[in-house]
Parts: structure tokens; sequence; C-alpha cells
């Protein structure tokens, strides 16, 4: 994982908007969040927790074949920023792309590689997600400026012979309602002119009720779904680590599924919302807690805009032979 090193805590928000630590703890459970250098683009981070990940797997660079990365934030619309991270990381065969489904795209990712490698195109698969989104919050919205942070997580997975890694993964998008989660200009639909620029076009709006209203039911339904995917059941789950967006939501999900709160990992009061980087975020602190044993069943779940959002369940542990 990846985060900057500036931390702004919740009070130094109460100089940019009409709020307080108070509001912002108890309506979202945040109370500070990680916030990029002007150095600090995704790019940046995305590589330095890739290099991480990479370590940790113990194996050489070149032996990867596929980047794969997560974000709605890149360094520029074209071309991707994964071809900036693979070249960063000397990575002279992999391929390399962008993925965008917003909050959920860890996930997202993570089920792609593990397909790419359950086909035989690949063996050995970067994933990452990173999103700054203080790129493209409007500092003087105090409904999104509040909520959101910048990093990036990453994992390599590997071709292995052992019942581990993901066991099941569940996709869903609604496009009917993309309005609500959404940058209005700077696509074709609507190129970014000087006058959308003026009137806040490119910054990030968001609809906090549906969402909500939408991520607990779809997060719910959709873990449900990959529990009974994996041939499991919802108390057969050890770990649970969700899209790291609000205490209220996560509160509601644990209810809805009936999982004990003393299951579910997380880190939401020290990053705030992260995007794509949550998930990875989190299960990177969970792992260095102690929170993960060889053979435990994570359960996975994001919402994000699209509406996108998924649930996978992860087998942890360290295979003992790979697949040459």
């Amino acid at each position: 994982m990846a985060v900057p090193a500036r931390v702004v805590a919740n009070a130094e928000l109460t100089t940019l908007v009409d709020t307080s630590d108070e509001w912002i703890r108890s309506r979202t459970g945040i109370g500070q969040r990680r916030l990029a250098a002007p150095d600090e683009y995704t790019s940046v981070l995305a590589t330095a927790a890739a290099q991480q990940a990479i370590a940790r797997a113990g194996i050489e660079p070149a032996q990867i074949e596929l980047v794969i990365l997560a974000t709605c934030t890149p360094d520029r619309l074209f071309p991707a920023t994964a071809c900036t991270v693979q070249a960063n990381l000397n990575l002279p065969h992999a391929g390399a792309f962008d993925l965008v489904a917003a909050c959920s795209g860890f996930v997202y990712g993570l089920t792609v590689g593990t397909r790419m490698i359950q086909s035989g195109a690949h063996r050995t698969v970067l994933v990452i997600a990173a999103d700054l989104f203080s790129h493209i919050l409007n500092w003087h919205d105090r409904a999104t400026c509040v909520l959101f942070g910048d990093g990036a997580g990453a994992v390599v997975l590997q071709a292995t012979p052992e019942p581990l890694g993901l066991l099941s993964a569940v996709l869903r998008s609604a496009g009917q309602h993309e309005q609500h989660m959404a940058i209005a200009a700077g696509g074709t639909r609507q190129p970014l002119t000087p006058e959308l620029l003026d009137a806040g076009g490119h910054f990030f709006t968001m609809n906090g009720g549906e969402v909500y209203r939408h991520a607990v039911r779809d997060m719910t339904t959709s873990s449900l779904e990959a529990v009974a995917a994996a041939g499991l059941t919802i108390d057969a789950i050890d770990v649970m680590i969700p899209h790291q967006a609000n205490i209220r939501i996560i509160d509601a999900l644990a209810n809805r599924l009936m999982v004990p709160r003393e299951r579910i990992f997380v880190n939401l009061e020290r990053y705030g919302n992260t995007s794509a980087a949550s998930v990875p975020l989190a299960l990177c602190e969970a792992a260095a807690a102690g929170w993960l044993n060889a053979g435990s069943r994570v359960l996975l779940s994001a919402f994000g805009g699209g509406f996108t959002w998924a649930s996978a369940v992860v087998r942890w542990g360290i295979p003992t032979t790979l697949v040459p």
C-alpha cells in the first residue's frame, strides 16, 4: 500500500467549509485523510504500492506478465496510467491497461486478473487500485470534500494448484443511476470548455442519499451471492473487508448480513474514502495486524459510481507450490 505523507484532520477542513470534527465523525466515521502533494499523482502512488507488493511476494519484477490498474483518477485521459506504472517498474514483457469501475475497481480488477490466470493466458498478474480524489473534489462542497482521501493498494496474483485466492466473485452495474455519482464534464459528451470549467463541471458530484440506499442493498445482495457461489455460508466468513466509504454503510451492511463487528476490518477513520484503493488498503492493514491467517476466508465488497458494485470471497494463504 502507499498513501501520501500529508495528514489532514477534520479540524483543518473547518477552514474551508462550514463543518466540524463532530459533524464529520458522527455522519461518516472519518477523523482524517491523506492528501497528495503536487508531485504525488496516481502513477506515483500506484508504483510505490506495486513495488511493495512485488517485494512482499518475493518475486522478480520481470515475472509480471500483466498490469491491471483500477482507477477513475488517471494521470491523463490517455494513455493508460497502467502503462506509466509498467515503465516505472521496468516490466519489459508486461501488458498493461486501466480499468474504470470507481470504488468497485479493485474487486473488478482482482476478478479479471484471476480469470486471466485461470484461462492460461498469464501466470503472474499485478493488480493495483489507486485514486486521488483530492484532484477532482470541489473543496467548497461540504457534501463531498470531507469524505475522500488519496491512496493506492496492490496485490500480486500467481497460478497455484492449491485452493487459494479468489473463490467467487459477483460483478454488477446499473448505469441508469450514473447521474448520482459522476463528473459531468471533460469527456466526449461534454468536452471541457472555459464556461463549464467556470461552472465547476470538472468536479465530482454525488447524491449521498441515493448512494447510501443502493450501496447498502446491493452490497448486501452481492455479498450473499458471492458467499453462496463459494459454497459457504456467511457464518463461515472469517473476515469481512468492505469498501471504506461511510461507517453508517458499514454498520447497516453488518446488520443485514448479521456479521459481528469484530469480524469486520475498518480503517475508515484514518484514511476516509480512497475509492478503488480502499479495499486493498484495508486488506493490507488487516494482514499486517494479524487478522488474516493461512486459510482465512475473506469477504470483500464494494460499491461505486456507475453504479457498479462487486463482492468476492478470497481464501488467504501462502501457496506451497506454484505452477511453473
